[in-house]
């Protein structure tokens, strides 16, 4: 020990396996020490799950899943900007102008369709639509909605401008969007069509909206007068029997109410996952020999993982972390994860049946599959809690949850699958059978008794067979004398390198063309009723998008012309915009303007300025409009409409360009809109992930080389994060999910995943014996080859059931997850091994040979 070790056997760039050794002598004596004692690592597991598990009593107070808190970026700007107009521009409900609100609001909305191609202004139509109206206003306790209705000028805000003309026998001519009243009709009626006047002609919708009072104790009472609504309103519906026009609905509740579902939607199909993976793991373990069935093993993989999702479960339940929708992903993925390593671990198990010492084929075990579990572990727990720098709340609970249960399910198959297998191998060294566990009697002429009991009519199979002929998979064989050799063939090679360059070409396209963000329809499930009152909404008024707030922050001497003109320049370019119509604007400063002009008063004097200001708040909503604090104006704001806006880009794009115009402003400007808060989000979306993926797959690199001993290896497993995920982004594309902070959670995995399959087919290439590139291939295939394919049908089995949730969340948690694992195991059985025969021989048989002659000498 005290000798220097000769030069070839440090650490260097060609040979990092300074801590691969030592981990190796580390889990040799786990393993003797679990084959030693294996009741003790039996059941501490078992009573450390159920203490830890008591935490889930913290559930029910734990749970987050406010749309707004999770899925929006923490700090985004609209949230700054929100808390500036609830400063300045506080809501009065007695003197309600929708527009003007810092919030969505609390209100029900309904949208009358005409039904066939019908108009909703014709007589019939008008007809039902005040029926509907009437029929809303009487919900619940009579008069309870005027009572809590949002008002003006002491009246109950109408739901719809037209609603008062509704009875009249004829309409009257009006224009569009803008009605001679001054009321805005593009938000309100729907699938207008005018004639060359501008003059509405007919109209396919009408959307009414029911605004609640949100001031004082008032917020509780509107929020039970919605609850109402959403539990009676359908079968009011119903009895109207509506012929002219068709209705959906929707309220401020519903958007939250549909998401906090989603949770319960998925509950039921944890036990046909947990089914469909155990059923798997028997299929795969079972053996003709009734004494070598491994069925208990793979029971107890299963077992294992679900020990794991409880105990990190509770413990940070006990910790107070949040529970959001999103963690429910997590034990459909940790329970993949968890049969992967068991599928490992058997494994090296069965190719150690040459020693007869069950310490010394534990030990064996240990030193070979542990350490490739332990790579893949640690490069997964790091993912995830790399994953928790994001700024999206709903990513960093499932990236804390995932990441503590990925740790338990590593510590419980170092323990408690251990002892497991030490414990089935006392069984089969007691000649017993694996379901009664009693003792199978040989020399039996019963051909049926040793049908049933051996697994043949010969007596003589029941003779327990240790060779490594019996222990081996028919699986694994197919790999070791077909399939590897069948890959390792030139014309082979050059198809798989054929295969490779359209898979990333694909890959790169899809990447040009990825969309980005979460639509809020996608939180409800496909069966919701809100799923056709959103249809309606963009079907018929997608033309007109946010009225959108043009605030000035701070004192700004108004009445001096040179600031007037820039007030104007600056709102000129807001207007200029591709998404603004400039003849909407709402401005104040130019309604007072053109008011002091035809007053002739001269308002380039302060005094003269503030005191005429009571001309202009005749004008309805001016008032609202400035904020004035000891005769000074603090705040004001204008407001300008958006047209077509009506896709993830042009939502971005609009948020960007207005932006930036009020940055350019040499005035203090600020813009905002309730849906900015959501369109916070493309702000941060890409940038966040490619800041986690970034230094996810650094981490990655270092990991790869403490633990594989090979550097060029090393960056193959880092070259196949980079092209797993190059190809998962780009084929979301393809499969129509967009990049938000879902997917991102997916990406997350997807660095972790990227490492499993080719860390394990790379570090059991490195560490061949074998003389030759392509018989180190085939010898890394012949010992993982199985393992990983099973491996990876078990983590698509415990997400596949995703495949039928009726909620986007879920099913796109399948589909990345799908691509994860197809593009993973592609990359480690096809791709790996081939590009390994290419470049990762170089450099490694002079370190394996004096390695493994002068093995006695490592520390």
């Amino acid at each position: 020990m005290g000798q220097r070790r000769p030069h070839e056997e440090r650490c260097s760039c060609s040979n990092t396996d300074c801590l691969e050794r030592p981990l190796k002598r580390l889990f040799e004596g786990l393993g003797r020490v679990v084959a030693a004692c294996p009741w003790p690592f039996a059941l501490l597991p078992l009573l450390v799950s159920g203490g830890l598990g008591s935490g889930f009593i913290f559930l029910p107070g734990l749970q987050e899943n406010d749309i707004e808190g999770q899925f929006t970026p923490t700090g985004g700007p609209a949230k700054a900007e929100r808390d500036l107009v609830r400063l300045h521009f506080p809501t009065n409900d007695s003197r309600f102008f929708a527009q003007r609100l810092a919030t969505e609001g609390s209100y029900a909305a309904l949208i009358a369709v005409a039904t066939g191609n019908g108009s909703v202004l014709s007589p019939e139509a008008r007809r039902e639509v005040l029926k509907l109206n009437e029929a809303v206003q009487n919900l619940g306790t009579p008069g309870s909605y005027r009572q809590h209705c949002a008002s003006l000028l002491g009246a109950c805000v109408h739901p719809n401008p037209l609603v008062p003309l509704l009875g009249s026998p004829q309409l009257g001519p009006l224009s569009y969007p803008s009605n001679g009243s001054g009321s805005f009709l593009g938000t309100t009626l729907g699938g207008v069509r005018t004639n060359g006047s501008g003059y509405v002609e007919s109209a396919r919708a009408m959307k009414l909206l029911y605004y609640l009072r949100e001031d004082g104790d008032e917020a509780e009472k509107s929020r039970e007068w919605l609850e109402t609504f959403l539990r009676e309103f359908p079968g009011v519906l119903a009895g109207l029997n509506l012929a002219a026009v068709r209705v959906t609905y929707f309220t401020s509740l519903s958007r939250q109410q549909e998401f906090e579902g989603n949770t319960k939607s998925v509950i039921p199909l944890f036990s046909v996952t947990y089914f469909l993976t155990i059923t798997f793991s028997i299929v795969s373990c079972l053996r003709l020999s009734c004494i070598r069935n491994n069925v208990w093993l793979a029971c107890c993989g299963v077992i294992s993982a679900g020990l794991a999702v409880l105990s990190s479960f509770g413990l940070l339940m006990f910790c107070g972390v949040p529970f959001v929708v999103t963690v429910a992903n997590a034990p459909f993925l940790i329970l993949g994860v968890g049969v992967d390593d068991m599928f490992i671990m058997i494994a090296s198990w069965e190719q150690s049946a040459s020693k007869k010492d069950t310490k010394s084929r534990l030990a064996d075990t240990y030193s070979e599959a542990a350490l490739s579990v332990t790579v893949t572990t640690v490069t997964d727990v790091l993912a995830f809690f790399i994953g928790t720098w994001t700024t999206f709340p709903s990513v960093q609970s499932f990236c804390l949850y995932t990441g503590t249960a990925f740790i338990f399910c590593y510590i419980y198959t170092m323990t408690f699958f251990g002892a497991i297998i030490v414990l089935n191998d006392k069984r089969v060294q007691g000649n017993r059978h694996w379901l009664t566990c009693m003792p199978v009697e040989q020399g039996r002429t019963s051909c049926f008794y040793n049908a049933c009991c051996i697994g043949s009519c010969s007596s003589k199979s029941s003779e327990l067979q240790t060779n490594e002929t019996v222990s081996e998979h028919p699986m694994s064989l197919f790999f070791k004398k077909y399939y590897g050799p069948f890959l390792t063939v030139k014309w082979t090679k050059l198809l798989v390198v054929l295969l490779y360059g359209a898979y990333l070409g694909g890959s790169i396209y899809g990447c040009t063309q990825i969309r980005e963000g979460i639509d809020l329809r996608n939180l409800a499930s496909d069966d919701s009723y809100v799923i056709p009152y959103y249809d309606d909404d963009e079907t018929y008024f997608s033309e007109y998008g946010p009225r959108v707030m043009v605030i000035i922050n701070g004192n700004v001497s108004y009445w001096e012309p040179d600031v007037r003109e820039k007030i104007e320049t600056c709102l000129e370019d807001i207007e200029n915009i591709s998404y603004v119509d400039k003849n909407l604007t709402e401005s104040w400063l130019r309604v007072y303007i053109a008011l002091a002009k035809n007053l002739s008063i001269n308002i380039n004097n302060k005094d003269v300025f503030m005191n005429n200001l009571t001309f202009l708040f005749r004008y309805p909503g001016f008032e609202l409009d400035i904020n004035m604090t000891h005769n000074e104006i603090t705040a004001s704001r204008f407001f300008v409409q958006t047209v077509n806006v009506t896709s993830a880009v042009d939502e971005k794009n609009l948020l960007n360009q207005l932006r930036a115009k009020a940055e350019e402003c040499s005035i203090p400007l600020k813009v905002y809109h309730p849906a900015f808060i959501y369109y916070d989000q493309y702000l941060v979306i890409v940038q966040n992930t490619i800041q986690n993926v970034l230094i996810a797959a650094g981490a990655m690199l270092v990991v790869s080389l403490f633990l594989i001993p090979n550097l060029l290896c090393s960056l193959w497993v880092t070259f196949a994060i980079a092209s797993v995920i190059v190809g998962v982004t780009g084929f979301m594309t393809f499969w129509d999910v967009n990049l938000d902070s879902i997917s991102m959670i997916n990406l997350v995995i997807c660095i972790g995943f990227s490492v499993d399959f080719s860390a394990h087919i790379s570090y059991a290439f490195v560490t061949s014996k074998e003389s030759s590139a392509n018989k180190k291939a085939i010898g890394a295939l012949y010992q993982l080859g199985y393992p990983v394919l099973q491996g990876a049908i078990s983590t698509i089995l415990g997400v596949v059931i995703l495949a039928a949730a009726k909620t986007y969340i879920f099913r796109t948690f399948f589909k990345i997850m799908f691509l994860v694992i197809l593009f993973g195991a592609v990359h480690g059985l096809v791709f790996i091994p081939v590009f390994l025969t290419f470049f990762g021989y170089f450099g490694t048989s002079k370190i394996q040979e004096v390695r493994y002659r002068n093995n006695k000498d490592c520390p």
